[in-house]
């Protein structure tokens, strides 16, 4: 029997990026995958942005040897990176693995494995009593030489659309953030190795890759500027477009003023400003980049993104929305994260904040109360003025609000209309009532009234909104995986 091995990611999607590949390595070495309650090996990738992301990860770590106290715990990601010996304290963990070491994490792993093919169980009940007692290995210092996972395979497997990791690290320094104390200065993987994966991820079948980064704007600007390689995420891009047939690229969150007027360039040219909306006649699978930017707010008040040390003001951040929407098109689907209750917010700040966003096209918000991380700024600017709970709840359920209602407005927009999408994994509840999952290019999530694998690119009709604001749909037009010849569907 094959040792067994289970991953819990918390945090962001490069956070998940980082847990896919370790996952995709270990695989490849012989181990399988399993339920927690049954792994040999439980390895929680940790995230460290808030207070409440910490306790979910301890609480997490103590649930897991509750129910499978065998199991060799292996903590690591940022909370790994910030506190090891936090974390090294608690019951059942056996390696923490900090991010500056995250490359060793499959190897850690494998060697805290039981060899299960010949050796009886009394002699892994031993190995796991051993492993228990010993003290944790722990590996993590402020060099983050192993900090890359590039060795890894993406393949288009339990995750649809995964995400490849090419930017690591943050060299900006904004008040409230602990990503440069746990992931290190901005550090760029090679477009040479960004281009074999690209290459096996299509050769394996792959319609649709992420390109993710804890700073993904600021892609290869450490590189080596003497050579003919790209040195920047543009140039980059445009680079993989020409070099591989890639059919679909998402770009995850970049920094407002990271959008410059070559990555805006690079929207109107690969994601198409198509006019005339909704739009008519036959599309095929769109543009080769998704209709989506996630740019990162904070706040919408000026006197607030100064004391946060963001790179932009309000103003700025509004042209950058209107830039991206004449280079995309009215269809694109447009994110941001916003903090509440940053220290010192005053009702007047907080309400140019809600006025800024109430005025944009956003179509959603990812929300957040402030939590002071040690060792930042603001932990002491919390310490000094510090917003009420019962505050930042409020703020919370009245973005909360708007929130939802920019959700409705922008997706009921698209009934009636034809739109790319890529069909996913689709939850066993919602298979069984013979429906599909999928997600436009546009990040709009969707429920097909019919039966199909994942991975599939098409072409559908959204035909109304879901209570919940999941679009119901109806498919137009499969690709069978040669593009040149897709296959006309009726009803499925």
């Amino acid at each position: 029997m094959a040792p067994t091995f289970h991953i819990e990611n918390f945090g962001c999607r490069a956070a998940r990026a980082d847990g896919e590949a370790i996952a995709a390595i270990l695989r490849n070495s012989g181990a399988t995958e399993h339920s927690p309650t049954e792994a040999d090996v439980v390895i929680v990738n940790t995230c460290s942005v808030t207070g409440e992301a910490d306790r979910e990860a301890r609480a997490y770590i103590r649930r897991t040897h509750r129910t499978n106290p065998a199991a060799r715990i292996i903590a690591t990601g940022c909370y790994a990176q910030r506190a090891p010996g936090e974390l090294a304290e608690l019951p059942g963990v056996s390696a923490v693995i900090g991010n500056s070491h995250k490359a060793l994490a499959p190897k850690v792993a494998i060697g805290l494995m039981p060899f299960r093919s010949t050796v009886a169980d009394n002699l892994i009940q031993i190995q796991a009593a051993s492993a228990a007692a010993a003290a944790p290995q722990v590996l993590a210092d402020d060099t983050f030489a192993h900090s890359f996972l590039e060795e890894a395979p993406i393949t288009p497997g339990a995750q649809t659309r995964p995400n490849l990791k090419i930017q690591e690290g943050c060299s900006n320094r904004c008040s409230f953030c602990v990503i440069p104390q746990t992931r290190g200065h901005s550090r760029s993987l090679s477009s040479s190795a960004i281009l074999a994966h690209i290459c096996s991820f299509v050769a394996a079948g792959g319609n649709e890759l992420v390109l993710s980064g804890i700073n993904l704007g600021r892609w290869g600007r450490d590189l080596d500027r003497s050579g003919s390689e790209p040195r920047s995420l543009a140039a980059l891009v445009r680079v993989l477009f020409d070099q591989t047939v890639l059919p679909r690229l998402r770009l995850s969150s970049i920094e407002p003023m990271d959008w410059d007027s070559d990555l805006i360039a690079l929207v109107r040219d690969f994601a198409g400003n198509h006019p005339g909306f909704p739009p008519t006649g036959p599309r095929r699978w769109g543009g080769r980049l998704a209709r989506h930017a996630h740019l990162p707010l904070q706040s919408g008040s000026d006197s607030v993104l100064r004391r946060m040390h963001r790179r932009y003001r309000p103003w700025h951040y509004a042209e950058k929305v209107a830039e991206l929407l004449r280079a995309a098109g009215p269809a694109l689907t447009l994110g941001a994260d916003v903090m509440v209750g940053f220290p010192g917010e005053t009702d007047r700040e907080f309400h140019e904040s809600y006025d800024f966003i109430r005025s944009l096209p956003f179509g959603y918000l990812h929300l957040f109360p402030f939590s002071p991380r040690p060792g930042t700024r603001a932990w002491h600017l919390h310490a000094e003025n510090p917003v009420p709970t019962s505050v930042v709840n409020e703020r919370i359920t009245a973005l909360r609000a708007l929130g939802s209602d920019k959700i409705h407005a922008h997706r009921s927009r698209f009934i009636g209309s034809e739109l790319p999408a890529i069909t996913l994994h689709t939850p066993a509840a919602l298979a069984a009532s013979g429906r599909t999952s999928a997600l436009t290019d546009n990040f709009l999530p969707v429920e097909l009234a019919c039966s199909l694998p994942a991975n599939q690119l098409l072409q559908i009709r959204i035909t109304a909104i879901a209570p919940d604001h999941t679009l119901l749909a109806t498919p137009v037009q499969i690709d069978q995986f040669e593009p040149s010849r897709p296959v006309l569907v009726g009803a499925c």
